[in-house]
């Protein structure tokens, strides 16, 4: 079997990033400006790279549902579908989003030339969706003030969580992303007792321990973003980065989460917005309000290097095994009309991002 090459997914989390979503335009011409780019990316990001080795500079690129059939058709990912909204105590908004380039670097003028490299290449071929700026916040806190991403799996553990294997051989190499952007009401949040907020997140706020069970709610962030089937934790790998406009008065966190299947992510938003059991919802979202939702497909980096302007690239495996739906996603329902997730719509899940 081929030997594939994966993105940068599992990259080491740095102190500034770029978020940028585009919606690619009709017309056959703007396909071919895409996979154009989807062919030459990997050299774009040795070329700026290579004006500061120790910058750590990397892209990841990701492609939505509908992009996907419109440029590559099949095979494809057997997992790839639109953003499923969820309503719940709170809703989970999906957003229009094509392409996903996360770019991240230690210095943010890197990622700001990469970007602009990669919408020069792209031109009128698409239009901005979103585009979101992080910078790492003191002791990587979050602007609610506590550490984020605490538990990510590192090295292999990190692998293991996000990079398809042979469940989908035709993709293997590749991982699932799932966006959003969180707008926090810290007038509010503030006013909150320190007691409040650790019970809320489910650690202590300045030392960033775990809270004991016997104290910390059912409710807790850490508690319900905690997936356990069959007796195994299903991680994913988050790289999310504080964001913000002093002037507008927004305060806010860009949410990413990489997994080598959408069900563990989609099924850490159930119990957020929904509650498990339902009701039982994450109460940071009382202060923290989703305003995009989009799901992508990150294809592996052989895939990217062998796509041409005029043919979608060929598959890196046997396409026979991209047959069957994939046993995480055998207990995620298809979502009811709307394509919404709601209270019914799973299976007997485990209780959480």
């Amino acid at each position: 079997m081929p030997s594939t090459t994966p993105q940068q997914v599992v990259a080491t989390l740095t102190r500034a990033a770029i978020f940028l979503v585009v919606s690619v335009n009709s017309g056959p011409e703007h396909d071919a400006t895409v996979r154009n780019l989807c062919g030459g990316l990997a050299a774009l990001l040795r070329a700026v790279g290579f004006r500061d080795l120790e910058g750590r500079l990397s892209c990841v690129m990701a492609l939505g549902s509908d992009a996907w059939d419109r440029l590559f058709g099949q095979p494809k990912p057997k997992d790839l579908h639109p953003f499923r909204e969820i309503r719940g105590r709170h809703h989970a908004v999906a957003t229009p989003g094509d392409i996903l380039f996360h770019i991240r670097a230690t210095r943010m003028d890197l990622c700001f030339e990469l970007a602009t490299q990669i919408m020069s290449r792209l031109g009128s071929a698409v239009a901005t969706a979103d585009e979101v700026h992080g910078f790492n916040y003191f002791d990587d806190r979050d602007l609610i003030g506590f550490v984020d991403g605490t538990e990510n799996p590192v090295e292999q553990a990190a692998i293991d969580a996000t990079i398809i294997g042979d469940e989908d051989a035709a993709f293997a190499g590749g991982s699932y992303v799932i966006v959003q952007k969180y707008l926090h009401d810290l007038s509010r949040w503030n006013t909150l007792p320190i007691e409040e907020q650790e019970k809320i997140i489910g650690r202590t706020k300045l030392s960033d321990i775990e809270l004991d069970d016997a104290v910390k709610p059912t409710s807790a962030h850490n508690a319900l973003t905690n997936i356990v089937e069959d007796g195994k934790q299903l991680e994913i790998v988050r790289d999310n980065m504080p964001f913000g406009d002093v002037g507008k008065g927004e305060f806010g966190t860009y949410f990413i989460g990489y997994a080598r299947s959408p069900h563990r992510v989609e099924q850490m938003l159930v119990n957020m917005f929904v509650g498990q059991p339902p009701g039982n919802y994450d109460r940071l979202l009382d202060y923290s309000r989703a305003v995009t939702g989009t799901l992508f497909f990150v294809p592996s980096a052989t895939f990217l290097e062998n796509v041409t302007p005029e043919t979608a690239a060929p598959p890196t495996a046997d396409p026979a095994s991209n047959e069957g739906e994939a046993e995480d996603n055998a207990k995620l329902q298809r979502p009811p009309s709307g394509g919404s997730l709601g209270l019914g719509s799973l299976k007997g899940e485990s209780g959480l991002p």
